[in-house]
């Protein structure tokens, strides 16, 4: 195997695939990239074994041939090879030369054959949609990050086409046990969505896909018996489903006699901030109280001290006394677009619900802490 190829045209490539190929699982071989020369391209294959990415580059090939490199190692040295055109020679005993005429490396390449071949996707049904909508989806949705429990509804983000005779909505929801994110994205009536069940998607697939993905331009989405596929023009990203029920969610997300209250975004994002200052791992809640048109909030840790500070709001419902683990509101507000946020309480027991005020697309449910 012998060919040339530009820095820029996998440099970038090569970083993004370090998630996949770092990641530890039971075979040695997938801390490795699959590289396969052939016509005029280069196809670079990763996988982690849930997760299998593949891209297609452009590259001038005098010898077609497979290798299995370090994917790390060789990230590296292309990412700081001092020249534009990198050379790759495959010579005697498994060893790859990489460089040019004043920078040589060899790398020890492992066998082709240990390497897990993802899985070749055909006839699945695919929907398109904007790039940057369904980035902004996942990035909403994994605001809530992996829990510590093993069930497949915490660590995984349910998808679903929900399609009527109104209206076409992909939406998406996450969960750790603690709070519940809900991300919808309407698409013109017209647009040909196809049918499907609800499906459980890995969050450390869908941050793997995330990266991938432009703010400009569509990507196909598909769903192929156990596998989640997300296509751009050369890349193909597949995810293995995780097996299980998410549980029903309408009822957390029902906001049916609650009280508003309207925040600027920034200004509620930096008083929580100064107020988890006093925070500690034993002491991780503040207290909100909400009566008499201002919002309250405080906390004491006997560890370390005491802070209180409040704001005007517009309310007339009953006081409320409720902990929260703030955390979960700032990871909740650093994922809204808008200035302001709309704050839905219904009662001290039930969930406090977050949604931009100009974009109900987003809403997030947290649940106060016992204390």
């Amino acid at each position: 195997m012998k060919f040339t190829i530009q820095k820029r045209d996998i440099v970038d490539i090569l970083s993004k695939i370090q998630g996949l190929t770092g990641r530890k699982s039971t075979l040695a071989a997938t801390s490795n990239v699959l590289i396969k020369a052939s016509d005029a391209s280069v196809a670079i294959t990763a996988t982690d074994l849930e997760t299998g990415f593949e891209g297609i580059y452009p590259a001038a090939v005098e010898t077609p041939g497979t290798v299995l490199l370090n994917s790390k190692k060789l990230y590296e040295i292309i990412r700081d090879f001092p020249e534009e055109t990198v050379y790759v020679n495959k010579i005697e005993n498994g060893w790859i030369q990489i460089g040019n005429e004043n920078v040589d490396y060899h790398l020890l390449g492992m066998s082709c054959e240990e390497f897990p071949l993802i899985p070749k996707i055909e006839d699945a049904d695919y929907f398109s949609i904007d790039s940057g909508v369904f980035k902004s989806m996942i990035e909403k949705s994994l605001a809530i990050g992996v829990s510590d429990e093993k069930r497949a509804h915490t660590n995984g983000v349910y998808l679903e086409r929900i399609l009527t005779d109104k209206e076409k909505i992909l939406r998406m929801v996450s969960t750790d046990g603690s709070r519940l994110s809900k991300v919808d994205h309407i698409f013109d009536p017209s647009a040909p969505v196809p049918e499907g069940p609800g499906l459980i998607v890995p969050k450390k697939g869908l941050a793997e896909v995330n990266k991938f993905l432009e703010e400009k331009g569509t990507v196909q989405v598909g769903v192929k018996e156990n596998h989640f596929i997300v296509k751009k023009e050369s890349e193909i990203i597949i995810i293995r489903l995780l097996e299980g029920i998410f549980p029903k969610y309408s009822e957390i997300i029902s906001k049916e006699g609650g009280k508003t209250i309207d925040l600027n975004r920034q200004r509620f994002i930096m008083m929580l901030k100064r107020m988890s200052i006093l925070s500690s791992d034993d002491y991780k809640w503040v207290i909100f109280v909400i009566e008499n048109e201002k919002l309250a909030i405080h906390i004491t840790n006997p560890e370390i001290g005491e802070s209180r500070e409040e704001i005007a709001i517009n309310y007339n419902g009953e006081p409320m006394k409720m902990a929260f683990n703030p955390r979960f509101f700032l990871d909740t507000l650093n994922v809204i677009d808008g200035e302001d946020v709309r704050v839905t309480v219904i009662s001290q027991e039930r969930p406090c619900y977050i949604e931009d005020k100009d974009n109900p697309n987003y809403l997030s449910a947290i649940m106060p802490m016992r204390i």
